[in-house]
């Protein structure tokens, strides 16, 4: 292995981990429960909820599962945003031997078909808000087994009664819906406490999660994460995260959905490993809600998309928050523009560093140091037992600093896509290499640099232009508060850049922005185009849907 980037390596991680001692996640979570059982181990809506509490509840989970005959390896889909019985419901389908399928709460009933009927799933829990979604296609699907949950039902009598008494005639949150044969959470745990559970015998090659993408390329597909898989990336990431953290100490904030597998490994598996508390968020989009909760807790560690650390940093409350415990800000999932770090590290102290992984890769590939002070723009350095190659078309290393497709071998990459064994092999190099469909390079200090996404390159009169560096200069404009860039056709240079931005500023115009623009970039990467909008179109964890922008234009 190519050990070019060791000199950088955090001191006291390992270059490499093992995970043979490791049965499975189930044997990760049974410890975390004995070793913490008094701790709390999350909380949601100023309702707490301890390890020990979890273990039984997860048990009570499982024997439900088992006692309507879901046997090792059966699909169980969960579609519910962040709330306490979602941990139940994932670590309980787990402990049953059974497939999460994580599905997102705000699918069309198109979309939620496609991945009950690929998938195979024979259950499923969904919060009561969307089973109306359900209604409308499960009768397409193979599920059996279906159990509705109110948002307030695992908050207690006097709080959940109100919680769901607010969603539902308040808010007005909840459509009408006809499900016959389900039934509620607690119903399910009371039947499952009731039966018992049996302890499963569970392996590393056998599956966790079908975890759905779009994956490099395609539709939306389920990418196969083993226990070995989820396994050795927790065990990577608690590597990486060790030499700055404390044992039953830490406290993290979940704003990130769990459904998503950023927030999965690195919030619900990798913290709750080290006995963290874990305060959910169930609507990130609730930004003055969002600050209020964090402003109730000591919290330690947070994760995020660069959307959500810049609208935390747009709101005025933000910077009235007590930061002094504060220790470890890490965002992913898109770039994080280097405007946005700057004002996060003047706001809290604390620097922003970027994390970089897929879903294929469940999902960490590269993360920044910890100790490390500035932003520098890199993606990071490999984790322990991660390797790094820049690849050109022809799947050949190129040299450092060169741009090509980056590529990534270790044990957190996913076994394959589930029944598209062509798919598996359009991605998967013979050495074990997995193709990312993402453009970068590697400096001379081993730092792993994003460009962009192949497929997203806007090619201008022959030269390659990446959205993300035309985004951050765009975004270096103190009167814009978002911007995306796209590709448009044009008769002269083949193509040309478009931007799409929400002001700040209301009395900001294109030609300002053109001529801002005009000072950070070169002449064939400067907007030709410039819209304006109100808000942009986001995927479920907040980054920007470049391919719907696309559509509209």
């Amino acid at each position: 292995m190519d050990r070019i980037w060791l000199k950088n390596y955090p001191p006291g991680v390992p270059a490499d981990i093992g995970i043979d001692h490791i049965p499975s996640l189930v044997g990760l979570f049974e410890e975390a429960c004995r070793k913490y059982a008094d701790k709390v181990a999350y909380v949601s809506m100023d309702k707490t909820m301890t390890y020990g509490e979890l273990d039984q509840l997860t048990r009570d989970f499982a024997g439900w599962l088992q006692s309507v005959g879901m046997q090792k390896g059966d699909r169980v889909a969960l579609m519910m945003p962040n709330l306490l019985q979602y941990p139940v419901a994932l670590f309980g389908t787990l402990r049953a031997g059974c497939v999460v399928v994580n599905c997102n709460p705000l699918y069309t009933p198109r979309e939620l078909e496609h991945q009950l009927k690929d998938s195979g799933a024979t259950a499923i829990v969904i919060v009561e808000n969307f089973a109306h979604t359900l209604e409308q296609v499960i009768g397409q699907t193979a599920i059996r087994h279906v159990v509705v949950t109110p948002m307030g039902e695992m908050l207690g009598a006097v709080k959940g009664t109100l919680v769901n008494l607010v969603v539902r005639h308040v808010k007005k949150l909840v459509p009408a819906w006809n499900l016959p044969g389900a039934i509620r959470f607690n119903a399910a745990l009371a039947t499952g406490q009731q039966h018992g559970h049996v302890s499963v015998p569970l392996g590393q090659e056998d599956l966790a999660f079908l975890q759905y993408t779009g994956g490099t390329t395609g539709i939306s597909k389920g990418a196969m994460l083993t226990h070995a898989n989820i396994s050795a990336n927790v065990m990577q990431a608690h590597a990486w995260i060790k030499p700055v953290v404390r044992d039953g100490e830490e406290f993290i904030i979940t704003a990130l959905p769990l459904y998503h597998v950023f927030a999965l490994t690195a919030n619900c598996l990798t913290f709750l490993m080290i006995g963290a508390r874990n305060l959910l968020i169930a609507n990130p989009r609730d930004i003055p809600g969002f600050i209020k909760e964090w402003g109730k807790y000591p919290i330690t560690v947070v994760t995020g998309v660069n959307t959500l650390f810049n609208a935390l940093l747009n709101h005025p409350d933000f910077a009235k928050l007590d930061f002094s415990t504060l220790k470890v800000t890490l965002g992913g999932g898109m770039a994080v523009q280097a405007p946005v770090a700057a004002r996060w590290r003047k706001v809290t102290g604390t620097p922003l560093l970027q994390a970089y992984g897929l879903t294929e890769t469940s999902p960490a590939a590269t993360i920044n140091p910890l100790h490390m002070h500035d932003f520098n723009g890199a993606i990071g350095l490999p984790i322990s037992s991660t390797e790094v190659e820049i690849r050109d078309d022809a799947g050949k290393a190129v040299p450092l600093g060169q741009v090509g497709e980056i590529c990534i071998r270790g044990p957190q990459v996913m076994k394959g896509y589930w029944q598209r064994p062509m798919e598996t092999e359009n991605v998967m190099f013979p050495d074990g290499f997995l193709h990312t469909g993402d453009m970068g390079y590697v400096d001379p200090e081993g730092f792993v640099f994003l460009v962009d996404r192949k497929k997203d390159m806007i090619l201008v009169s022959g030269f390659n232009v990446y959205p993300n560096e035309v985004e951050e200069a765009v975004a270096m404009h103190p009167g814009v508060s978002d911007v995306a860039a796209i590709g448009v056709p044009d008769e002269h240079s083949g193509e040309a850049v478009k931007i799409f931005v929400v002001r700040k500023d209301p009395n900001l115009t294109a030609e300002a922005l053109i001529a801002h623009c005009r000072e950070q970039l070169t002449g064939y990467k400067i907007p030709k185009h410039v819209e304006f909008r109100g808000d942009l179109p986001r995927t479920n964890v907040g980054k920007i849907l470049r391919r719907a922008l696309k559509e509209a234009a």
